[in-house]
């Protein structure tokens, strides 16, 4: 594993910029690459698009959808079973209610358990991510010259100043995660309001 050193701009001028100081500072060209980060969910993890599976909100839905099957059946059944007994319809109409009332009230279930997470105090467990969009500039470090390289990028104008271990290969950061939380450089680590 590489040690790299980064930081974060917001745009590609300031970044290229960043990456011409590092190399009068003595960073090589291969040791050095910028790229741009997308904000949280366009990361394109999965096929269809977004970075999570589901929708922490909608996590509940299924639970909401087996209780509204239940109820809708049941309900259905009874207005079938109405419906059979007032108007002499054939029996069919009750199994068919039951139908209908168990779809109805599986998507009436589902909706009322997602809207009631959102409203009450039940803190949904949402990805938060701590790494901003922006043009991220990556260097490949020694422990020796990491500091210098978090200096040069400080001066630079560079924020959010990380460390981290990965892959460096052929000029770039192989297996970056946008979705992993840097670790700040403590000496580089800007202050919280």
């Amino acid at each position: 594993m590489s040690l790299i050193v980064a930081a974060r701009f917001t745009t590609f001028p300031a970044a290229e910029g960043a990456a011409q100081r590092l190399f009068e500072a003595g960073f090589v060209e291969e040791d050095v690459t910028l790229f741009f980060v997308n904000p949280r969910g366009q990361h394109a993890r999965f096929p269809i698009g977004g970075d999570t599976d589901a929708d922490p909100g909608a996590r509940e839905a299924p639970k909401g959808g087996g209780m509204g099957v239940t109820i809708g059946a049941v309900i259905g059944a009874v207005i079938g079973v109405g419906i059979f007994a007032a108007f002499s319809a054939p029996l069919l109409v009750s199994p068919i209610a039951a139908g209908v009332g168990a779809y109805v009230g599986s998507l009436i279930g589902a909706m009322l358990r997602t809207k009631e997470h959102g409203k009450s105090d039940y803190r949904v467990p949402y990805h938060e991510e701590a790494r901003k969009s922006g043009v991220l500039v990556a260097v490949h470090v020694s422990p020796d010259n990491q500091l210098d390289a978090a200096r040069v990028l400080r001066e630079a104008g560079g924020v959010s100043i990380e460390k981290a271990t990965g892959r460096w290969q052929q000029g770039h950061w192989a297996d970056f995660d946008p979705l992993k939380t840097p670790e700040p450089i403590k000496e580089f680590a800007e202050k919280r309001e």
